[in-house]
């Protein structure tokens, strides 16, 4: 299986920031991490070498490893495992927390077994690099960086981050959605977006929050500058902090070079067109977001997405699902038709072989 390093942080925020500092010390911090971050896609070739270090568990099996602010696996101390003692650092325990939040939810609400569904063991490295911000998954473990304490914070803190990025796992096992994005396929934007709606439901989870309660926002809390703001906005998309360019609808698509400068042709920005879907189906279904439209969104993954999917083939097949399981013509299937109306995506009813099988005849 093909394996993608999915970053919570894009290379064009990370330069944005660096061009907004004046102390050279900052710039440098900054520039270290995009540099490292642009290193990660050498990961893919060596994740397979890595296996060794994670064998099967059974049932529920954080670990979490202190890298002691260095980027070597092996060189890591593992200091909390499942059911161990606690320990003194909070940044351990907020990772094993959110760890938790995310195999429950997964785990009780979905009937799902781990990352994988084959109790894969949640792995996650804390202290990563040094000042590094940016947290990633690597298709085999979490890791994250401490920021800078400067211009960002440590990335625990943000209880979404570490369900985000597990989630991209789960993504990798259920659909395999590339990560890139154009005008005509936007694969890497749902693999993103999938990410944004799982990260919101944990957070929402664990604080047994309804739609109506939940900020809704992606990552807040991590930038030192203002504690208000956040990585995106499900609910507003643009606004999650100054010069955000996520748009909300179709006509306001970026259309990007497909390149890490570019965002692999915006697959952070552009994600927040499905991201406003979600929120909107989520607030006109009501209750809690895990019960019914989580509940479609995940059963989606697993429907015969191809790989790079549209958000019209997307769209298609989360009315599809809500009607299976709400029955056609429900309220829920509706709320979600609506949704994708709303942001300008159509919805043409079709699976995606019969949409591939239209387009070719």
């Amino acid at each position: 299986m093909k394996h993608t390093v999915c970053r919570i942080i894009p290379t064009y925020l990370l330069k944005e920031l660096m061009e907004q500092q004046d102390e050279r010390e900052l710039q440098g911090h900054l520039f270290n991490t995009i540099t490292l971050s642009e290193r990660l896609r050498a990961r893919r070739e060596i994740i397979g070498s890595l296996s060794a270090m994670f064998p099967m568990a059974s049932a529920r099996q954080r670990n979490i490893h202190d890298a002691h602010n260095g980027m070597d696996e092996t060189a890591s101390t593992l200091v909390l495992s499942e059911g161990g003692p606690s320990v003194g650092d909070n940044v351990v325990k907020e990772v094993y927390d959110s760890f938790g939040y995310t195999y429950d939810l997964y785990s009780n609400v979905y009937g799902r077994r781990s990352i994988d569904d084959h109790d894969m063991p949640l792995n996650g490295f804390v202290h990563w690099g040094m000042k590094f911000m940016n947290a990633f998954w690597d298709g085999k473990a979490m890791y994250f960086g401490d920021g800078d304490g400067k211009i960002i914070k440590s990335f625990t803190s943000a209880i979404d981050i570490a369900g985000h990025e597990l989630t991209h796992g789960v993504t990798q096992y259920e659909a395999a959605l590339e990560y890139w994005c154009d005008q005509t396929h936007q694969p890497g934007a749902l693999n993103e977006s999938m990410s944004d709606c799982v990260g919101s439901m944990v957070k929402q989870y664990a604080l047994q929050q309804t739609v109506d309660n939940a900020d809704w926002l992606i990552g807040q809390g991590i930038f030192v500058k203002d504690p208000t703001w956040a990585l995106r906005s499900m609910k507003k998309p643009g606004t999650a902090y100054p010069n955000d360019r996520q748009p909300s609808h179709m006509r306001d698509y970026v259309n990007l070079p497909n390149d890490q400068d570019h965002d692999e042709g915006g697959v952070h920005i552009n994600s927040g067109i499905p991201n406003y879907a979600f929120y909107l189906a989520a607030t006109k279904i009501g209750g809690k977001v895990w019960e019914k439209t989580g509940l479609v969104w995940y059963k989606t993954l697993s429907s015969g997405l191809p790989t790079d999917c549209s958000f019209e083939i997307f769209a298609s097949h989360t009315v599809q699902v809500a009607g299976n399981l709400f029955g056609q013509d429900s309220s829920e299937q509706k709320a979600i038709r609506d949704a994708w109306a709303a942001v300008g995506v159509a919805v043409s009813g079709l699976t995606a072989m019969e949409y591939i099988s239209r387009k070719v005849r």
